[in-house]
C-alpha cells in the first residue's frame, strides 16, 4: 500500500503540479524511475534529488505534510515530469512559506516556473498563510525574474543569493 498524503494536483493552463507521494520522491532521490513514472531527458536534476530528500525527511519527522509539499511539474499535454516546485516545510512562526522551484534546462525559457510559481502562490494563500519567501543565487537572473513576475520582491542579498519574499493581504 502506497502512502499517498492529502494534496490534490494543482493544474495550470500548460502544466500539472503532481503532489509527490512518499514512493515517488523516493524514486527521484535514488533516480530510479518506476513503470509509471513519465520522465523528460535531464529529470530529475540535483535540485529535484534534493527538495525530494527534504520533502521525505519532513515526513519522517513530522508526518504528512498535507499541501505543503513537494510537488513534480508535469506537462499537461503529455504527462512527463520537467522539473520540480515545493514549499520548504510548513509555514514559519510568522506564517511565512519557504518556496523552491526548478526546470529541466530543456525547456527553460518558456513561462513554466513562472506559471507554476504563481499557482503554488495561490496555493499557499488559500491555505491561510501570510507571504512567502524565496532565493536565488546572484548569477541566476531568470529566478530572480520569475519571482518579481509572480508579485515578490526584492529583500536583501548576501554574498551567495538575492532574497525575495511577499506579503499575501487579507
Amino acid at each position: 500500500m502506497e502512502i499517498t498524503g492529502t494534496a490534490a494536483p494543482l493544474v495550470t493552463q500548460r502544466l500539472l503540479l503532481h503532489p509527490l507521494t512518499v514512493a515517488e520522491a523516493g524514486r527521484i532521490v535514488a533516480q530510479v524511475p518506476g513503470p509509471c513514472d513519465r520522465w523528460a531527458q535531464g529529470y530529475p536534476t540535483d535540485g529535484d534529488v534534493a527538495g525530494a530528500r527534504g520533502f521525505l525527511d519532513g515526513w519522517v519527522a513530522h508526518g504528512d505534510p498535507g499541501a505543503f509539499r513537494a510537488y513534480e511539474i508535469r506537462r499537461r499535454e503529455d504527462g512527463v515530469a520537467v522539473g520540480g516546485i515545493g514549499f520548504h516545510g510548513p509555514p514559519d512562526g510568522e506564517r511565512f512559506v519557504t518556496v523552491g522551484y526548478g526546470l529541466i534546462p530543456d525547456v527553460r525559457g518558456r513561462g513554466y516556473a513562472t506559471e507554476a510559481l504563481r499557482a503554488l502562490l495561490g496555493l499557499a494563500r488559500a491555505q491561510g498563510v501570510a507571504g512567502a519567501k524565496g532565493d536565488a543565487d546572484l548569477g541566476n537572473v531568470a529566478s530572480q525574474q520569475v519571482m518579481e513576475a509572480v508579485g515578490m520582491r526584492y529583500a536583501g542579498e548576501d554574498e551567495r543569493v538575492r532574497y525575495y519574499r511577499v506579503e499575501f493581504t487579507p
